[in-house]
């Protein structure tokens, strides 16, 4: 029996932030991302949103003995979905799976989230590692929920994945938070706490 796969369009789109085997570039069609904040914490988090006319790159990895457990607990907010429509560079595939965040883990009208940089910085270095310049921009053209201030953590990371940037990848970020008007706060007085 063949493993299956999961396909990442966030952080797990950077190799750093896992060792699943079989990690390959892909695109799925219908959905698109989404910063949405949480319940759990007052950090928004990227999930997938259906969008019939929108597509995504992304990773996908296989999961070893469908031993879905770990992943399952690293992405605990959200529900595995199957995957209808992919391109990827595998000759034969089993069915993939996508995340989307649970309905009753998103907060839609609180106040006062911010967007972790440690997190974007992980994104953004996935995407322009696998995908280039060219990613990076179709990713910030295919996700939404860019309205909220960005917590400037990067010398203290409050992210539990992290990743070291080089001058290069931090240039990047940095023009993305310019390029987007992104209002970039001090990490004391956000708020935020610790899961």
């Amino acid at each position: 029996m063949s493993d299956p796969f999961f396909f990442g369009y966030g952080s797990l789109v950077n190799r750093g932030t896992h060792d699943y085997p079989q990690a390959t570039r892909a695109t799925v069609r219908g959905w698109a991302r989404e910063w949405k904040k949480s319940k759990l914490r007052k950090v928004v988090f990227l999930t997938a949103v259906e969008s019939p006319a929108t597509q995504i790159d992304g990773l996908i990895a296989a999961v070893p003995g469908a031993n879905w457990a770990a992943l399952d607990e690293r992405e605990r907010a959200y529900e595995r979905l199957p995957v209808r429509e992919i391109d990827h560079a595998h000759e034969a595939l089993p069915p993939v799976e996508i995340y989307r965040a649970r309905a009753d883990h998103i907060e839609e009208d609180a106040g006062g989230h911010v967007m972790l940089l440690s997190y974007l910085d992980v994104v953004v270095q996935g995407y322009l590692r696998e995908f280039g310049e060219p990613g990076v921009e179709r990713f910030l053209a295919t996700t939404k929920g860019w309205d909220v201030p960005v917590c400037d953590d990067r010398q203290s990371p409050i992210y539990p994945r992290h990743q070291i940037l080089t001058q290069r990848e931090t240039a990047l970020v940095d023009d993305v938070l310019r390029t987007l008007n992104l209002n970039v706060v001090a990490v004391e007085g956000t708020g935020w706490e610790q899961p």
